[in-house]
């Protein structure tokens, strides 16, 4: 039996992974969120089969009191999103970073196994090295939320050296699916989507060439998994598609699956968006085999199908 925790687990990815780890009878789950009632969705979609505790998640916490007796940790927190990070950076490092460094305290001092990290694919290499981006090249994030994921990286490196926790990182491209808020600042595609069928008017910064690697949750999920499941010797996998699509295809793909036009408003770049950015998921799929299962176009169909029915009275 294994004792795991999410941490984060009321929203977008940790609502996909709860579903599919609650799918293991040998896993004992617990949620920590801050938001109980998002918890208690969350605990209804997996039929009951985990447990769920509110817990104040900053970095005055003392985390020791939930992961008594667990085995693997899942670290899913984040109070930011790289468009708005640049913002307050000192007050975000406390939030994020210290929180992370108190986290692992607690982690080393309740023998926690495993703790598996979200690091972010689209942040962290920034904007000096050339596509597809491996995990051997080097970060140079221009948004303190990418900064701020390096920094949570090498502080686990830190504590397996000084204390032998063992960890894995997970750099995730852009995840979409069910689940995701349509109207959240994050997500191009469940936005985009909503959007849409609200026949309401569309923002895209820059002229849409913007390149990025978009992977469907359940993809995402899976591969989430198998490397936190796996002993192997690497600690960071890239995970994603593979493949670089511009905002203008995404556009293009969402008009032929609604049959419609968007009402598309071009708007001046952002100096935290990085003009091209997709990974190289080599190193994984040498390891666990084919990445994607669920192609692009048919994502993003499955998504349209969820978002629909998610917000069919409110579209009515």
């Amino acid at each position: 039996m294994n004792n795991i925790i999410l941490l984060g687990a009321a929203g977008f990815i940790g609502t996909n992974l709860a579903l599919e780890l609650s799918r293991n009878q040998k896993n004992r789950i617990t949620l920590i969120d801050r938001n109980l009632k998002e918890l208690n969705k969350v605990k209804a979609l997996c039929n009951g089969k985990v447990c769920i505790q509110k817990f104040n998640l900053d970095s005055r916490s003392g985390f020791e009191e939930i992961l008594e007796k667990q085995d693997v940790v899942y670290h899913l927190l984040s109070s930011n999103v790289p468009t708005t990070s640049n913002q307050k950076i000192s007050e975000e490092i406390n939030d994020n970073v210290v929180l992370t460094a108190r986290l692992l305290e607690a982690c080393v001092k309740c023998s926690v196994k495993r703790i598996i990290f979200l690091s972010s694919g689209g942040t962290v290499y920034g904007i000096k090295n050339s596509c597809p981006l491996n995990e051997k090249m080097e970060t140079y994030p221009i948004t303190s939320y990418g900064i701020q994921k390096v920094m949570n990286e090498k502080l686990l490196y830190l504590y397996q050296y000084m204390y032998g926790l063992d960890y894995r990182i997970v750099r995730l491209s852009n995840p979409f699916g069910p689940f995701q808020k349509p109207n959240g600042v994050q997500g191009i595609i469940v936005n985009f989507i909503y959007k849409a069928l609200r026949k309401e008017d569309i923002c895209v910064y820059g002229d849409g060439s913007t390149v990025r690697d978009y992977i469907y949750i359940d993809d995402a999920t899976r591969a989430i998994i198998n490397i936190a499941n796996n002993n192997t010797e690497e600690k960071i996998f890239n995970v994603g598609s593979g493949k670089g699509i511009d905002i203008n295809k995404i556009v293009e793909i969402i008009e032929n699956e609604l049959k419609t036009k968007l009402y598309i408003k071009y708007s001046s770049i952002r100096t935290v968006d990085v003009p091209i950015n997709f990974l190289d998921i080599s190193r994984y799929e040498n390891v666990f085999g084919k990445l994607i299962g669920i192609p692009l176009e048919t994502g993003i169909r499955k998504t349209i199908e969820f978002v629909r029915k998610e917000y069919l009275k409110e579209m009515e």
